[in-house]
């Protein structure tokens, strides 16, 4: 008895009559459609015509998924939970002395040592761009005449206030506008323009500053 091959292909799927062999060719068709994707069915058909067929392994592109960049809170935001608020069992003077000891270590650090033989000039320019945070800061002029001699150590510093902290354990936010304020550290005395100083401190590193002789009030 001669047996005979015929090629595997839809329309033979087809001849079966039995709904099992009808799941099974629908099975069939839908398994070559799932793994050739990028193939017609034309070319499907003319591959199954074959005596050998080769299923081609289709790899799957990997979405690239966006990172979202986290964004830090506004400054609308910060002031409503009070964030830089300092609590008044904080206020106080001696709690931030060990500070003040650390920012005269961070400006002789800076100046390359503080010497008597060092240059005033060379110390007022470190002063106008280094952080003022731990500073003992005094107010020796004034449009508002309570301001003067206010003397402590600057807690915060914003773009237009300085809030200080004094040895009678008081939080003075004094404004920079129309004050001249004096820095003192191994003997050396700097003098502060309040109004040519409404910088932030992080904004001040890259400013140049002119040098100026006197500022009038």
């Amino acid at each position: 008895m001669n047996l005979t091959t015929r090629p595997w292909s839809q329309s033979s799927v087809e001849v079966f009559k039995h709904p099992g062999a009808q799941r099974a060719g629908a099975f069939v068709r839908a398994f070559l459609k799932r793994s050739t994707p990028r193939m017609s069915q034309q070319a499907r058909e003319d591959q199954l015509q074959r005596k050998a067929v080769v299923l081609e392994y289709c790899t799957r592109r990997k979405r690239k998924e966006r990172k979202r960049k986290s964004r830090g809170l506004s400054a609308r935001q910060r002031r409503a939970l009070r964030l830089f608020d300092i609590k008044p069992e904080q206020q106080r003077y001696s709690l931030f002395l060990p500070l003040h000891e650390l920012w005269k270590q961070y400006i002789r650090d800076l100046c390359n040592g503080l010497k008597p033989d060092t240059q005033p000039q060379l110390i007022q320019a470190k002063l106008l761009k280094a952080d003022l945070h731990g500073a003992i800061v005094s107010v020796t002029k004034s449009k508002c005449p309570s301001y003067v001699g206010v003397t402590g150590i600057l807690l915060q510093e914003t773009k237009h206030v300085f809030k200080i902290i004094t040895k009678e354990d008081r939080l003075k936010v004094i404004p920079k506008l129309n004050c001249v304020f004096t820095v003192e550290i191994d003997g050396f005395i700097s003098y502060i323009y309040g109004s040519k100083f409404q910088l932030r401190s992080s904004e001040r590193s890259a400013k140049k500053f002119k040098a100026k002789g006197t500022v009038d009030l």
